[in-house]
């Protein structure tokens, strides 16, 4: 999408010339910052990116600007991640995909380990910017910021889930990431990874019987036009991780580098604050277009979850300790 572009401040401009980038304004507005987002409007993850670009923009000024690209027009999850890596593309905004290049995200797989918004924040400050940030850039990412995707729920067409016994035999798209996968299989699921964008034909054909997602991301999939039961089981608090390729990024002007940076970091308070709001907003939209509508028994999922911590502690290095770090900051940091 295209934005208009705004004017540097002269203290701006100067910093850009004395950087020996600013060589022109004609040159220097040529400069197309591609950010991707898998999600189509509406969605968490592209109102995010929307404001991240409007914001942003109105500080690289001259240099250029941020387009965002909605609704996977630029590639799946995983497309997108090789073109950060090869430095063909800007920025993307990954959310589970990201346990396939750096394991330790599967923490955030881990059913019913996020309190809330304020427990997540504290979770972004102790581990995963001194801890999972370093050894994205050893994989030639540079992460920019950490947003939301939201609360999970599961819709269907098969029947009300909810206990995990419900789920068995249940066809359930989930995003690519093996936790999340395992967790369902732990759960009786027949679980079935598939890009975001293939969810509603999958959904409206039978291919498959039901997804797992935020509400906003079932409401702007329209995913209520082609299923039935809503379950609310917010069993699992997915982030997104706003990131840059780490080549360009580093080629970028050091304002650019900052302004991008700085306005990520604004961005996830209005990310926590729109997503609260979009919850309430959208469920009711759901229910207003006639989904059925239960709460899950939460206990009966908690208890249900112990094997796929304890698998993730066996299997990924220093798990066990990222579990215990993370759930230690439940009541504050």
């Amino acid at each position: 999408m295209t934005r208009a572009l705004k004017p540097l401040t002269t203290a701006f401009a100067a910093g850009l010339l004395a950087t020996g980038l600013g060589l022109s304004s004609a040159s220097a507005q040529d400069a197309e910052l591609q950010f991707g987002t898998t999600s189509p409007p509406g969605n968490m993850q592209s109102n995010s990116a929307e404001e991240f670009a409007r914001r942003v923009n109105e500080r690289i000024g001259d240099y250029g600007k941020v387009d965002v690209y909605t609704s996977s027009q630029l590639g799946n999850d995983k497309e997108m991640l090789q073109k950060l890596r090869l430095g063909t593309q800007d920025m993307s905004q990954p959310s589970t995909i990201m346990s396939t290049v750096v394991p330790e995200f599967g923490l955030f797989d881990m059913p019913y380990l996020v309190k809330d918004r304020a427990h997540m924040k504290c979770i972004a400050q102790e581990i995963i910017w001194p801890i999972l940030a370093p050894k994205l850039e050893e994989k030639g990412y540079k992460l920019i910021g950490v947003w939301e995707n939201g609360f999970r729920n599961i819709s269907n067409n098969v029947r009300p889930i909810d206990t995990p016994s419900d789920l068995e035999g249940v066809k359930l798209r989930t995003p690519r990431g093996v936790w999340r996968v395992r967790m369902f299989e732990t759960y009786g699921a027949n679980p079935t990874p598939m890009p975001f964008s293939e969810v509603f034909v999958a959904l409206q054909t039978g291919v498959i019987d039901g997804q797992e997602n935020p509400y906003a991301n079932i409401y702007a999939g329209k995913f209520h036009e082609v299923q039935k039961y809503l379950s609310e089981t917010r069993h699992v608090y997915t982030p997104s991780f706003p990131t840059a390729s780490l080549s360009k990024f580093n080629a970028y002007p050091e304002e650019v580098q900052k302004a991008i940076l700085d306005t990520a970091a604004e961005v996830q308070d209005w990310t926590y604050e729109e997503a609260a709001r979009l919850d309430d907003e959208t469920k009711q939209k759901l229910l207003d277009a006639g989904m059925e509508f239960n709460e899950a028994d939460r206990d009966a999922f908690v208890e249900a979850s112990k094997p796929v911590y304890d698998t993730f502690a066996e299997e990924v290095e220093g798990g066990r300790e990222l579990i215990d770090k993370a759930l230690a900051l439940a009541d504050g940091c």
